[in-house]
């Protein structure tokens, strides 16, 4: 019996160990110094768009989503997509909002998106029709019509954000540009070439600009040219400014002309587009502002002016 529960310790003590002894080895198998890296962990680095994705990501499947809805749906889900491509433009206009939104997914999860949005619009109309129809005594062409509302306006509204978003990331660009061209012209005058000014530009500053300029270098060192790079830079962005800094700086590059000084005029001209827009801005905001103006303050002041009188009247009638 002692042997028997010796034999039965030592079978104990070596499983703990070989369990303890496997533990460790994966442990240090995983530690960044000695696991062995592949090719694409070692060049993914230097053709980094930003410090979220990576050329090496895997794209996601333009059609999977499509063929998952109408696998389940049928022809139903055919005709809906074709309609909110005939209402929120086609495939290749999409595609182009999209990227001048920033955001990285296909189109066909954009169109679930709006899918989505629209049976939300629909609920939110069958509410509404059926309220209408029980508190208000609306007929049920009424409510139908109620319904179709809803879902077309929540489609809308899902195609009017992505334009919402579009804007917001152009104004952010605008009050970047300035800034991110003062750098740019800083880092140059310090003796970097412009690949090396933007890479640092892009490691050292946190926005959307320098996202977009991590994008343009790895462009350029996975094969294409600096003009290219820079003259895709104004492509893949709604600010129009930042396609003529593209363009100014790839034509300073191809003709010798001093960079630095080219990305100090730059800047000047941003700074100057965004007091001219600020100025716009102004002026539409004035406009706005007469209406309390109109339409409050002066029929009071009229009140005030006029009632003494009326009064006075009425004493001495």
């Amino acid at each position: 019996m002692i042997v028997a529960a010796g034999s039965g310790t030592v079978l104990a003590g070596a499983m703990l160990g070989l369990i303890l002894g496997l533990g460790v080895t994966l442990v240090l198998s995983r530690l960044p110094g000695v696991r062995r890296r592949d090719l694409a962990a070692r060049v993914d680095p230097y053709l980094r768009r930003s410090r979220s994705s990576s050329l090496f990501d895997a794209p996601a499947a333009p059609s999977r989503s499509r063929a998952v809805i109408e696998n389940l749906f049928g022809p139903v889900a055919v005709r809906l997509l074709g309609v909110l491509e005939r209402l929120t433009g086609g495939q290749e206009q999409l595609q182009r909002r999209l990227l001048l939104s920033g955001r990285r997914t296909s189109t066909d999860s954009f169109r679930i998106e709006q899918v989505v949005f629209g049976a939300i619009g629909l609920l939110a109309g069958v509410g509404i029709a059926l309220a209408a129809i029980g508190l208000r005594g609306a007929s049920p062409l009424m409510g139908m019509l109620i319904v179709l509302i809803g879902a077309v306006s929540g489609v809308l509204l899902r195609d009017y954000l992505l334009g919402v978003e579009i804007t917001r990331r152009a104004s952010r660009m605008a009050r970047e540009l300035p800034t991110i061209a003062d750098l740019l012209a800083l880092a140059v005058a310090a003796g970097e070439s412009p690949i090396a000014a933007m890479e640092r530009v892009a490691r050292s500053s946190r926005g959307t600009l320098p996202d977009e300029f991590a994008a343009t270098v790895a462009d350029i060192r996975s094969g294409a040219s600096v003009s290219q790079a820079l003259m895709s830079l104004g492509d893949r962005t709604p600010l129009h400014a930042l396609g003529r800094f593209g363009e100014g700086v790839a034509v300073a590059i191809e003709r010798g002309t001093p960079l630095a000084d080219v990305l100090r005029a730059q800047a000047q001209d941003a700074r100057e587009e965004a007091k001219r827009d600020l100025m716009e801005m102004a002026g539409r905001r004035e406009v706005v502002m007469m209406i309390p103006v109109v339409f409050l303050v002066l029929p009071l002041v009229i009140v005030f002016a006029v009632f003494p009188g009326l009064a006075v009247l009425e004493i001495t009638l």
